[in-house]
């Protein structure tokens, strides 16, 4: 079995009578690049802070490198670096911050500050509390990728950012983090930022994972197929969606789209055609769809 950097199980977290996270059970194989994707309020920012020991669901579990999260905090944190809030101490400046940090993880690195401060172009002279919101962004990112961890997490990592850095970020994560064999998880509602560099993907909505496989499967099962005739299905496995607009069915499949448009000629329809879906695609059908209990690809 692929060893799990990061795992869940069953996971609740409720305020009040909102539930931010309604059984998410999550797994993350070592050495992944993990898109965990879902829109504003989907319990990305929940599921991530209770890996971070942040905050204890009501039920279900977690485990970051086999450790609880919040009995086992300080381990999990001196080997997994997480942006969270992006909130610092904003008295002091970014050099500051670094030395401050470098108490708390000895694996933190000065020459990767430096380095990582010039590629962000972060103002490192300035204090915290004065810096522009993408600004802060990018010092949080710097401290965390300077941390050198094994395990990096990063929430919504280019809000605020211009489209030269996060052009940037994405390069300096894949080439200085992913190809070292590390984990990075990375919660985002930006899909294409997502995935240029993600080869797992997560699919979150109102606190339940929709969907969780290789993104290279998911390209290579989903497809779209358009057919027109008389007492098409409305079922059949491997269906997500069928909609019907003035005779022409249109269905969403994960899986088996050549199998299925075989069978709809078999019956006598005309395929209109059958073609592969994106990851934006794909993640508006699952995240539209009323009906919230298609099949989830799980990590074997």
């Amino acid at each position: 079995m692929t060893e799990r950097v990061v795992e869940t199980q069953s996971l609740v977290k409720r305020y009040g009578r909102v539930a931010a996270l309604d059984g998410l059970s999550l797994a993350v194989p070592r050495g992944a690049v993990y898109g965990f994707l879902g829109r504003n309020g989907a319990g990305k920012t929940t599921a991530i802070r209770v890996l971070a020991g942040l905050a204890r669901p009501q039920s279900g579990e977690a485990r970051v490198f086999g450790l609880h999260p919040e009995r086992d905090r300080v381990a999990v944190l001196t080997r997994a670096g997480f942006v969270i809030e992006k909130t610092l101490l904003g008295s002091m400046s970014g050099d500051d911050l670094v030395r401050y940090n470098r108490g708390f993880f000895p694996s933190r690195s000065d020459e990767l500050a430096k380095k990582y401060a010039e590629a962000l172009e972060v103002p490192m002279n300035r204090k915290f509390r004065k810096l522009s919101h993408g600004n802060r962004t990018k010092l949080c990112l710097l401290l965390a990728l300077a941390q050198d961890a094994e395990l990096l997490v990063l929430d919504e990592p280019t809000t605020g950012l211009d489209p030269v850095v996060t052009d940037q970020l994405l390069r300096l994560l894949i080439d200085d983090f992913a190809s070292a064999g590390r984990t990075l998880l990375i919660s985002s509602h930006h899909l294409s930022e997502v995935e240029k560099i993600a080869d797992w993907v997560g699919i979150i909505h109102h606190g339940r994972l929709l969907l969780q496989a290789q993104l290279d499967d998911i390209r290579a099962n989903y497809a779209r197929v358009r057919a027109s005739g008389s007492g098409l299905p409305r079922t059949a496995p491997g269906i997500v969606t069928v909609s019907d607009i003035e005779g022409i069915f249109e269905y969403v499949l994960h899986s088996g789209a050549d199998t299925f448009a075989a069978e709809l000629r078999r019956q006598g329809a005309v395929v209109l055609d059958t073609s592969p879906m994106n990851l934006s695609e794909i993640f508006l059908t699952l995240v539209g769809k009323e009906n919230h209990d298609a099949a989830v690809e799980v990590l074997a």
